[in-house]
């Protein structure tokens, strides 16, 4: 019987396993996939986002949901001690705009491949399986029961089976009903750093096309005020926007319903309304027998043209030597101001990251036991903490699961 099962071979049950296989334990990592770690393989594009490169009070105001929770993983295991860790693992890492942490190599395999290794150095005896169920004997943790009938005890037990996001990952959600079933209290689950739905045409008229260099504010039509800004890439989608900016800008739209929130994209961010109208003058005068729809090219994108013309209201056949200085001023205006209404999240399957999970009240901070049951432990995406993009959600996975593992008891 080993001293512990980790359930779930993901960054935060790969690093839990390590860290409590080196101090001696013998342990169980039991994961549905045929490998480990196939959610870190699509992380950051590929590339593997795996820290941000700030410090411990800097990393917990890009935290919403709980932050103070995670005060002590990361100050027991910080974003310098992740890069320390990795690149003791031989994986060169560089930073990029915003702090992100990558690979030198820009290859995710290389950093699943690096902590697989580590832990199976270790000793960790790895089993393909699904849980479904938390074995308990007079309140305390006592092994698992896996979907095909198998029944593993164990003395202590670490619950990292993700969120509900890239349920082709098997990041099912399966976790939280494991959690539930043994008696802890789950918040309600919902998407982060997710593409949104829009209302409107004008998206689905422009599917394909990504805007670089673009400035976005996400306003709150509630509270009437500007929560976010973000300079970047997005993109269009049928059902609305999707892209870094946005999927960054999702996290901060809290208590969603259709309309509260508003995006406005400035189109033209280096040119201010005075040298905007000066090139929109100039730009007219040259093709004064142009009309407006065939003299936008080198303004604007093919696909955004008919969009911003039929936004501006000039009739599309209008020549550019006939628009009004009126015409002129509201075109300038929607240029910086290219809006769009808001009407939801894209489902919980597409997002990056789950926001809501195990109540974090019921987990003690200083080592992830669980206050319910004894021997039980939870890290990773199943906690109710959640944080912006930019590799803060890999680093709570890889504190918490360290964390988890350093606090399991050596059987005596």
């Amino acid at each position: 019987m080993p001293d512990v099962i980790v359930v779930g071979a993901g960054a935060a049950g790969l690093m839990a396993a390590g860290t409590a296989a080196y101090r001696g334990l013998d342990v169980w990592l039991v994961e549905k996939n045929s490998k480990p770690g196939k959610k870190l393989q699509i992380t950051g594009k590929g590339r593997c986002n795996l820290t941000n490169d700030c410090t411990v009070q800097e990393f917990l105001e890009n935290v919403p949901t709980n932050p103070r929770f995670l005060y002590g993983a990361l100050t027991r295991f910080s974003p310098a001690d992740t890069k320390t860790f990795f690149e003791g693992l031989g994986v060169p890492l560089k930073t990029e705009r915003g702090r992100r942490v990558f690979p030198q190599s820009d290859q995710a395999e290389d950093v699943v491949k690096a902590l697989t290794g580590w832990v199976e150095s270790g000793g960790v005896s790895i089993v393909r399986g699904s849980v479904c169920r938390l074995l308990t004997r007079a309140g305390k943790a006592a092994g698992v029961q896996l979907t095909d009938g198998r029944r593993i005890e164990a003395h202590q037990v670490i619950l990292c089976c993700g969120g509900a996001s890239y349920p082709a990952t098997g990041s099912t959600g399966a976790g939280f009903q494991i959690a539930q079933q043994a008696g802890h209290t789950i918040r309600p689950l919902c998407p982060s750093l997710v593409p949104l739905n829009c209302a409107g045409e004008d998206c689905g008229l422009m599917a394909g096309l990504t805007l670089r260099n673009v400035a976005c504010k996400f306003y709150d039509c509630v509270k009437k005020k500007v929560i976010h800004e973000e300079f970047g890439e997005m993109s269009f989608r049928p059902f609305g926007v999707g892209g870094p900016i946005i999927l960054s800008g999702s996290a901060h739209l809290r208590n969603m319903s259709v309309g509260r929130y508003r995006i406005d994209v400035d189109l033209k961010p280096a040119l201010s309304p005075e040298k905007l109208d000066a090139r929109l003058v100039r730009d007219l005068q040259e093709r004064s027998n142009q009309t407006i729809v065939h003299s936008l090219p080198a303004l604007l994108p093919r696909q955004m043209i008919h969009a911003a013309v039929y936004r501006s209201g000039i009739p599309p056949q209008t020549r550019c030597g006939e628009i009004t200085r009126e015409q002129r001023r509201v075109f300038g205006k929607l240029l910086k101001q290219f809006s769009f209404t808001v009407t939801g999240f894209r489902p919980l399957k597409e997002a990056i990251v789950t926001s809501g999970g195990v109540a974090v009240n019921e987990i003690s901070p200083q080592t992830m036991q669980s206050k319910i049951i004894s021997g039980l432990y939870i890290a990773g995406e199943m906690l109710d903490v959640d944080a912006y993009t930019g590799g803060y959600n890999l680093q709570i996975a890889f504190s918490t699961g360290r964390l988890a593992g350093e606090n399991v008891q050596v059987r005596e």
